[in-house]
Order: structure tokens, then sequence, then C-alpha cells
């Protein structure tokens, strides 16, 4: 069964997003890819690109937010899943060379000071990432204040590294990223166990 036309601009629209941000991505570079009519942007998006924008960041969002969460839960315990996310990015970023990252976070930086919308998109998409990181860790025994706090350094972590990583066309900064992430994490485990 063919993909529904406003499925298949939000998923080009997901990727072109991850390939060249919001400013980088053009509506009929969207609609082309989509092989969908220019008039069904508007009919689905009433709002036009800001609509669409905030719209892929949310879905985008809840999607890497279940990503992630597949992998934790895979693992036999917190700190093995936090280590293979770090890992797993890593690996898509060589895939991809480099052109594959966090498409929230891209956004977030061209566009938060400058498009209400988009910003509230992007932080409802950050904060649902550290409710769902707070309770993996909670979870496993850390107290949920430094749990909440432990979530947000590991997305800054994580983000800082993908930037760094798409700029050397390097995974080293992601390798480290990982590295240190699961240290707070035993670290933040350790705390747990001494309590």
């Amino acid at each position: 069964m063919p993909t529904p036309t406003k499925d298949r601009i939000l998923d080009v629209t997901a990727e072109l997003f991850r390939r060249y941000g919001y400013t980088g991505t053009g509506l009929k570079q969207i609609v082309a890819e989509a092989n969908a009519p220019f008039g069904s942007l508007y009919h689905h998006f009433p709002g036009g690109k800001q609509e669409l924008g905030a719209e892929v960041i949310r879905r985008s969002g809840q999607m890497y937010f279940e990503l992630i969460a597949t992998i934790v839960l895979a693992a036999p315990d917190v700190l093995t899943g936090i280590a293979d996310a770090f890992t797993g990015a890593a690996v898509v970023l060589r895939e991809t060379d480099y052109a594959d990252a966090c498409p929230i976070a891209t956004v977030a930086l061209e566009v938060a000071s400058t498009s209400e919308p988009l910003r509230e998109a992007t932080a409802q998409v950050f904060e649902s990432w550290i409710r769902g990181l707070t309770e993996a860790f909670v979870g496993a025994g850390v107290e949920r204040d430094a749990a909440r706090r432990l979530a947000i350094s590991i997305i800054e972590i994580l983000e800082g590294a993908f930037l760094l990583c798409r700029a050397a066309k390097s995974t080293e900064a992601m390798e480290v990223a990982g590295e240190t992430a699961t240290a707070a994490v035993r670290a933040a485990l350790a705390g747990t166990a001494r309590d």
C-alpha cells in the first residue's frame, strides 16, 4: 500500500532537516523528493514551512526517543544501554558520511531565536528525552533530582558529540562522549550503591 502523501512529506522533510537543516531545506525540494503536488503541502500544513517544521520536530523527536529507549531497554542494564546508544550513534555517523545527525539539535541551533513555534517544539522534544532518561535512571536506583541532572548531561554530551563529529568527519568525539557518559552513569549508580 502506498505511503500517504502527508507521511511522505513528513518523512522526506525529516531526512532533509537532518542533512541540510531547516533553512537549508526548501519547500520545492520537499515536495519534489516526496513526489507530492505542491498544493498538498499547504493542504496538510496550512501554516506552511513553520507548521511542517514543528510537526517534523515532534515526530522525529518521538522516533529518536523510541530508538534510544529500545537500545537502553534491550541492554542488560542502563549503563550498557547508554554505552550502546553512543556506539550506535557513531556507527550511523560513519555509515551516512556524517550527514545523518540529530535533526532536533540542528533545527534548534538555527531557529530557536527566530521562530517561537520551532523553539517550543525543540524544547518539548528535549524535555521528553530528559524525562525518559530520568525515569530510566530512577528505575536503576538513582535519586530523582540526580537522575534528571544526569539525563540533561547525557543529552548535552550526545548532542555536542554530534556537532563535533560532523565538523571533523570523525567519530572520535562520539567515542570520547560515550566514555564520558558511561563514566557519569557509573558514578551515579555507584552513589546509589553506597546509600
